[in-house]
């Protein structure tokens, strides 16, 4: 594996549901976790990183099957200490919720605001297959509002399609904003309601409770309030491994209207292996405020990558980095190609970033 350096030197840039249950209780005071000090500097002219390019409703029924066995995938490192933010607008708050050494990663057709080809409805946060029995992990300190059946609908149900199901609110926010996590098809659960849990506690058990076909973890991040319309992309706020970085971008037609479930092939200029990932739906999937994307994929170790997107009968493609810890965000725009975003200065770990 290169180093960070000389990848730099390459010259090449690093370039997603549920209906709200019960109003949640007065909000807490919200604090934004500040990341640790650390020593990762990245700077960059954007003018010369990115390489010759080609050119170039209605609420559906809530559903969360498990579509199909996880590939198997390489071994993992351990992931970064949290909270993270290499760019300013990184939020890597939360924990894995599987441990390490088991499937922790998102099942890799079924992502955030992903339909599976149409097969099933837009998902809502992201499947980790762990196996059943695996603990369950808080991804940050809370307090358990949510633990039964029913989180759907806001009440006991028995036949809820989250199945067994836990919700934190977190007791940090972001911008001032509260965050919650779902933890769903649980097989059991050791918590209660009103409990607070630390980070990395064990709040339960991997299983196929509600509407699963097969043992996982159903798991969202909420942003803001606790409802349908409130997630976010947990890829975005689930640490990454060491070494290994974050790829998000903005899928767009030459006017800049997003392309839903366009499918962007994306391929390591080291190993040669192949990511598929769709970007989001239509509806119910929001992108980041920052970072406005519409698909992403985590979990991809640092080094150069190439991009491909079809458009109008065309395959455009760019080299680019990805950079380890981070996000690192592309755009592409139809006829006109790939953008970049220029490289933004590393946030400053001496004076906590604003709630």
């Amino acid at each position: 594996m290169k180093t960070l350096t000389s990848l730099m030197l390459a010259g090449v840039v690093a370039v997603l549901a549920s209906c709200s249950p019960a109003a949640p209780a007065a909000a807490p005071t919200l604090a934004t976790p500040t990341p640790p000090a650390t020593s990762t500097t990245v700077s960059a002219d954007p003018a010369s990183l990115l390489l010759p390019v080609a050119p170039a409703a209605t609420l559906a029924q809530l559903d969360l099957p498990t579509p199909g066995p996880n590939p198997i995938s390489a071994w993992r490192p351990p992931p970064y200490p949290v909270p993270r933010a290499v760019r300013p607008d990184d939020h890597f708050f939360f924990l894995r919720p599987i441990p390490s050494g088991n499937v922790n990663w998102p099942h890799p057709r079924y992502r955030y605001g992903n339909t599976l080809g149409g097969a099933e409805s837009i998902h809502s946060g992201v499947d980790l297959g762990a196996a059943r029995g695996t603990p369950v992990l808080a991804a940050g300190a809370g307090k358990v509002v949510w633990v039964g059946y029913g989180l759907y609908g806001g009440v006991e149900n028995p036949k809820d399609p989250y199945g067994l199901a836990i919700l934190l609110r977190h007791e940090f926010g972001y911008e001032g904003r509260l965050l919650y996590t779902v933890y769903a098809h649980l097989d059991e659960a050791s918590v209660w309601e009103g409990q607070r849990v630390e980070a990395g506690e064990e709040i339960g058990k991997v299983g196929n409770t509600g509407h699963a076909d097969g043992a996982h973890l159903h798991f969202e991040v909420r942003f803001g309030e606790d409802g349908y319309f409130t997630t976010r992309n947990p890829e975005l706020w689930m640490v990454p491994p060491e070494g290994w970085g974050v790829l998000a971008g903005r899928i767009g037609d030459t006017l800049g209207l997003p392309m839903p479930e366009q499918l962007v092939r994306i391929y390591s200029l080291e190993s040669g292996q192949r990511w598929d990932v769709w970007t989001y739906a239509l509806e119910t999937a929001r992108p980041d405020d920052h970072y406005a994307e519409n698909f992403v994929i985590s979990d991809l170790p640092a080094g150069p990558y190439e991009v491909q997107v079809d458009f109008a009968g065309h395959t455009s493609f760019a080299q680019m980095l990805v950079l380890p810890g981070q996000t690192t965000l592309f755009e592409f725009r139809g006829r006109k190609g790939f953008v970049v975003e220029p490289t933004p200065t590393p946030q400053s770990f001496e004076i906590p970033p604003a709630s």
